[in-house]
């Protein structure tokens, strides 16, 4: 469950979203441990950025088709994207100081 700042990508609406602007899609399933410990961090980096950045969650098992084209393996996975293009990339769980200072590089 996503607290309401936090964007829910999925096949359809993933290119379009991530088409301008910064975006980070948090790339998880719901069975995934580490993935579950990400919850917290990702809902408050949408939140802090909810003016200035897209932040939100893409289920692999839900968004095959995405997560291949991304050439996910290992989640959880965090994409930035800046006007469609991947700009960092991390795999597993992330601080929210790590994950807060990759999207201002890019704002």
């Amino acid at each position: 469950m996503a607290a309401e700042d936090t964007f829910i990508f999925n096949d359809s609406n993933f290119s379009d979203t991530t088409a301008s602007g910064v975006s980070l899609v948090d790339l998880y399933a719901d069975w995934c441990g580490p993935c579950k410990i990400m919850v917290p961090t990702i809902d408050k980096l949408a939140s802090s950025f909810k003016d200035k950045a897209v932040v939100g969650k893409l289920n692999v098992d839900d968004s095959q088709g995405t997560a291949g084209q991304l050439g996910v393996t290992s989640i959880p996975t965090v994409v930035i994207f800046k006007d469609g293009q991947e700009v960092e990339r991390y795999v597993g769980v992330q601080s929210e100081a790590a994950l807060t200072s990759a999207i201002e590089k890019h704002l």
